[in-house]
């Protein structure tokens, strides 16, 4: 055995020392790695070096083999497994000499086509106590075995070499990261984009154009479809297709929850890749796959676990639509399908409105011109029973029935015009108040009083005010038609928080188990007018003891 003299170990080991600084600054782990067992093979004169790696497991994940043809390579087969002296060298952790490997009986032999060997020096490659791989090499070159002097070469480059190797991961590591929150950046602003777009708009088409658009777009698929579900039913019905195929990727343009590849999903909640080959997805029309589209793609439009609609994509990319795209695509989904549900309660509220605006003027109209014609035709009925004994009372009758009728119709000008009601504006209740008292006096010749405050409520809202003289109006009229009262008492009172009205009467009454809010709209407008403002109106009856209206309003809005 010829062993190196000091000053030959020393240039040796400087000349290592140089190499090995060049490794450390590649961040390349597969050149690197290439680099690490050319470089021990070099280092020692083998004629045969590997290269292993290992997970953290200690398991063989890859081999490098030196000094071999492609075509013995492939000739021997599937690399090792990381048996026999390979094995040896990870459970020992700790350097293997031999001079001939085959007597070893840790050894497990050669397969097939293998060549020879028998001189070995395997060396672990260890950061610390970690096992990140091992060097290989056999047959010492114009020598019968490994030296000393080359086990401590080795074993040198392969401190610098694990070193090497966990800085090229850590490398990796590091750009796999950039790399992800890159893709999640580009992500976060092409949603943000597709959201302030969406935000814009409260149309259902104009939603479902933008959503296609961009997601066929994002995708670089050539054509797509959307599928809406309407009204919480069970079925999805085509909503809009875009794409060279037309007029959609299947035969049937509805789907129930469950059935087809589209219903599917709509059951599943969650997205569904599907060759357009596959027996499975029968209503697939047979001009997809025959155009070229390999893949398609069904995702869920869902908000609050609930499903809005389906979009479906087709692509010729036989490998198409990552998990990352399917990702995107559910997220897009999500900001579509929430739009979509703004859009329908955006379009329930302004019908909301309608019928709320159509109530308040029914209510306004029997409240206000409806009592007005009604106090005319008192007047008219008083006039006509006056004409024989009394022609100048009967005559001031007609006159007063004249003046209201014009009235009346200055009110459903002011209604044509503005929808607002001028017999009272909310300013002086007790004075609106009065202006009822005196006309319901003057039209059935019953006694009234009213006894209220003597300031003009300040700070009550006009809109109370407005609800408390329309539900005066009304019991009045109501105690004209209806009671035969000799008197009504009108009391108009406040607390602290409240303004509350009481309405009196002595006439005949009437069983309020019998008689429900809900039937005529005098009642009913009574209570609907006092809870708009947030009080409440109590009614207390008994045949032949007189009707109570009570109402209340709260002082402040």
């Amino acid at each position: 055995m010829v062993l190196l003299t000091r000053e030959q170990l020393e240039e040796r080991l400087a000349a290592l020392h140089r190499a090995s600084l060049e490794l450390v600054g590649d961040l390349s782990l597969e050149t690197l790695l290439k680099r690490i067992v050319k470089l021990a093979r070099e280092q020692v004169d083998a004629a045969y070096a590997a290269l292993g790696v290992v997970d953290d497991d200690g398991k063989l994940i890859e081999f490098i083999p030196i000094g071999m043809t492609k075509a013995e390579i492939k000739a021997i087969g599937n690399p090792p497994a990381g048996l026999g002296l390979i094995g040896a060298i990870g459970k020992e952790k700790r350097t293997i000499r031999l001079a001939n490997m085959q007597n070893d009986p840790r050894s497990y032999g050669f397969p097939c086509n293998h060549p020879a060997m028998e001189s070995f020096l395997g060396v672990p490659i260890m950061l610390a106590d970690r096992l990140l791989g091992q060097l290989y090499l056999t047959n010492k070159v114009g020598a019968p075995e490994f030296t000393i002097d080359d086990e401590r070469v080795i074993e040198t480059l392969a401190a610098y070499a694990a070193v090497a190797i966990n800085n090229a991961r850590l490398y990796e590591a590091l750009l796999i990261r950039d790399e992800a929150l890159s893709q999640r950046n580009e992500d976060q602003a092409l949603i943000n984009d597709f959201a302030t777009a969406l935000s814009g708009s409260l149309d259902v088409d104009e939603i479902l154009e933008l959503t296609i658009n961009r997601a066929v777009a994002y995708l670089g698929v050539e054509g797509g479809e959307i599928y809406l579900r309407e009204d919480s039913v069970n079925e999805l019905h085509l909503a809009l297709h875009r794409g060279n195929i037309s007029p959609s990727f299947f035969n049937q343009e509805r789907f129930q929850i469950g059935e087809g590849l589209i219903g599917k999903v709509a059951d599943l909640g969650k997205p569904l890749v599907c060759d357009t080959t596959c027996e499975d997805i029968p209503e697939l029309r047979e001009i997809v796959s025959g155009a070229g589209l390999r893949l398609i793609a069904v995702v869920p439009m869902t908000t609050g676990g609930n499903i809005v609609g389906i979009m479906a994509f087709a692509s010729s990319k036989s490998h198409h639509f990552t998990e990352r795209q399917l990702q995107m695509l559910s997220a897009i989904g999500s900001w579509a399908a929430i739009t979509i549900e703004n859009a329908h309660l955006h379009r329930q509220a302004r019908r909301l409105a309608v019928l709320e605006e159509r109530e308040r003027i029914g209510m306004d109209l029997h409240d206000g011109i409806i009592q007005s014609i009604y106090a005319v035709g008192l007047a008219l009925d008083y006039a006509r029973v006056s004409l024989d004994d009394d022609p100048d009372e009967a005559q001031q009758k007609i006159e007063q029935a004249i003046d209201g009728l014009n009235k009346t119709i200055r009110d459903i000008r002011a209604y044509i015009l503005d929808l607002r009601p001028r017999q009272f504006v909310g300013k002086d209740l007790m004075h609106g108040l009065q202006s009822l008292v005196d006309e319901y006096r003057t039209n059935t010749l019953a006694d009234a009083t009213l006894v209220g405050p003597e300031d003009k409520l300040v700070g009550l809202p006009a809109s109370h005010a407005t609800a408390l003289f329309h539900i005066c109006q009304e019991a009045l009229a109501n105690v004209a038609k209806h009671s035969r009262a000799r008197r009504t008492d009108i009391h108009l009172w406040t607390t602290r928080d409240r303004v509350l009205l009481e309405i009196a009467d002595n006439g005949q009454g009437f069983d309020i188990r019998k008689m429900s809010v809900t039937l005529g709209h005098g009642l009913s407008n009574m209570h609907v007018r006092a809870r708009k403002v947030g009080g409440d109106v109590e009614i207390t009856s008994a045949p032949g003891e007189g009707t109570t209206v009570l109402a209340w309003v709260p002082r402040r809005a």
